[in-house]
């Protein structure tokens, strides 16, 4: 199954547990606190892999989280930082933020990384709250949460050639005769509801990459009969073969439905440069009309148009041909690049508190970080918490919306208890 669109979810790992220990030995009563780091959390790493050519891995499996990392120990031991999880993507494959919108990457490159979640950093263990006045600090810190994101992934095929047209036009049988390509081919519309790929041999040095783009209506542009998903497929194309059905209606009119339809969804669409092909010109009835066709085409600024025959294969290669010239004079692709993503850096000050029907809520990035990384079975642990709502300013703000003694404070998945 072709699948070129797709909505996953990611999470990076969390940082491991920072361990309160102290050290114990044998004719040493009273050792320092030896407690380790806990691990850093994985990444979640996507990575292009070119031997794919579709999403349909992510039919299947719609939810991606990366290991958490180990806890410390004693003796001033780390735990292990954990292995990232690396997703494979084929190349062309456009990342953003499902939520948002915004772009977070575009890769194209074989090899080409893109780090999205982060795995979150490990806590620390209690040797690192000692001091000269707190020799023996009951304190530590967990693991850091790892970051969650919604994506959103599109393939957008990379080809040197697209094959583009109405439905009906021959395009899959094109794509057959000169290509390994095996594409579902049968007289009536719509046969092709896929993009298909396909590399075309002309000599010993020279290949060509070809897609083959499902047939185009009119609406393309804004989604009718998939074409949409259909003309994106062309953004990543030089070139274009624009084949026309010799045994339509009216041949130009499909040949200005198309171009209009390109432009209309991208108007780079339309400066890419295209070689036009009449099909089917072994039946009569083509040959009789191609004459006509081919002046037509002149006199709007179509040179040198060609007539073929997919079935037969007159003049396909000097199709082919003709493409590979246009491609060597077509300007070349863009390097692969990883998109700027903007990412509003964090006002560690920055919460709300609301009222709820079971108490009060407390919401911020920061403080639901910190909670997240508190060991509140520790006395030292919570005066640390304490001291950190002070100075962001939170009690003072709770005492101000009016809370009361006894009253519940809710901070991430915590739950508190009000008392001065």
């Amino acid at each position: 199954m072709f699948i070129d669109e797709v909505e996953i979810y990611v999470r990076s790992g969390k940082g491991g547990d920072g361990m309160m220990h102290f050290h114990r030995e044998k004719y040493v009563p009273r050792g320092g606190p030896d407690g380790g780091d806990g691990g850093r959390g994985g990444d979640v790493v996507f990575e292009v892999r070119p031997t794919l050519n579709t999403l349909s891995t992510f039919h299947h499996k719609s939810k991606y989280i990366a290991p958490d990392g180990a806890r410390g120990g004693p003796n001033n031991m780390s735990g292990r930082g954990a292995e990232d999880l690396v997703i494979l993507v084929p190349p062309g494959t456009v990342i953003s933020n499902a939520s948002t919108g915004a772009l977070l990457g575009d890769l194209l490159e074989p090899g080409q990384r893109l780090v999205i979640c982060k795995g979150g950093r490990g806590g620390r263990g209690n040797q690192h709250f000692a001091n000269s006045r707190n020799q023996a600090p009951r304190t530590a810190e967990k693991g850091e949460p790892g970051q969650e994101m919604q994506m959103r992934l599109v393939l957008k095929l990379i080809a040197d050639i697209g094959i583009v047209g109405v439905p009906n036009a021959g395009k899959s049988s094109l794509l057959a005769s000169v290509t390994n390509a095996r594409p579902k081919i049968a007289d009536y519309p719509f046969t092709t509801l896929e993009p298909g790929l396909g590399v075309a041999e002309l000599d010993l040095d020279t290949t060509l990459v070809l897609a083959d783009i499902p047939g185009l209506i009119e609406g393309a542009h804004r989604g009718a009969g998939l074409g949409d998903a259909f003309l994106r497929h062309i953004q990543r194309t030089r070139v274009l073969i624009h084949l026309l059905d010799g045994l339509s209606e009216d041949p130009l009119a499909d040949w200005s439905q198309i171009n209009a339809e390109m432009a209309l969804f991208d108007e780079d669409l339309a400066s890419k440069p295209q070689v036009v092909a009449v099909n089917k010109i072994d039946l009569p009835d083509v040959q009789a009309v191609w004459p006509a066709i081919r002046k037509e085409l002149a006199k709007r600024g179509m040179h040198e148009p060609m007539a073929v025959s997919a079935a037969t294969g007159e003049n396909v290669r000097d199709l082919l041909w003709k493409a590979h010239q246009l491609l060597e004079n077509a300007p070349p692709p863009e390097p692969a690049r990883e998109q700027p993503v903007y990412r509003p850096a964090e006002d560690p000050g920055q919460f709300t508190v609301s009222r709820t029907a079971d108490g009060w809520q407390v919401a911020g990035a920061s403080i639901e970080r910190a909670a997240a990384m508190t060991y509140w079975q520790h006395d030292g642990s919570l005066r640390r918490f304490q001291k950190l709502m002070e100075r962001l300013g939170v009690d003072e703000k709770l005492r101000e919306a009016g809370i009361q003694n006894g009253d519940t404070v809710f901070i991430g998945d915590n739950e508190l208890e009000w008392a001065e």
